[in-house]
């Protein structure tokens, strides 16, 4: 008797109490639809530079500081959330189906190449300034 009694006050005081747990801040749709429009303004821009017959860097170069002034100059705290490989893949998808065909970038390995190149180059150009904080 004495057994199922702490059973039942066991069982009550944890279904009372849960262990809590720590939401991901990139789980918030705010940072999702930032993330999002930020990824959007930079594939605009990189793929209109292309189109307009820069090279693949100085399209890269040119699409990165653009797009760093703007976000540099949100007003949106969730922007220090946006994890840079996060952004990064999501750039590289939406380069490579807006405009990957015109630099010979298609499918996967497109991606995966593009997202490295885009890492290499924004350390190199934002060296300081970071795009997601």
């Amino acid at each position: 008797m004495l057994r199922l009694f702490f059973c039942f006050v066991f069982f009550v005081v944890v279904l009372l109490h849960p262990l809590s747990s720590f939401a991901s801040h990139t789980s918030d749709p705010t940072v999702s639809l930032l993330q999002n429009r930020i990824s959007k303004n930079f594939s605009k821009k990189f793929c209109n530079a292309i189109k307009n017959g820069l090279s693949k860097d100085e399209a890269m170069t040119s699409a990165l500081i653009k797009t760093e002034n703007i976000a540099s100059f949100s007003y949106n705290p969730q922007k220090k959330w946006i994890e840079k490989e996060d952004l990064a893949n999501q750039i590289s998808i939406k380069v490579i189906n807006d405009c990957g065909w015109s630099f010979g970038l298609m499918g996967k390995e497109g991606i995966d190449y593009f997202k490295s190149y885009f890492l290499e180059i924004y350390d190199k150009t934002t060296p300081d300034k970071k795009l997601s904080s």
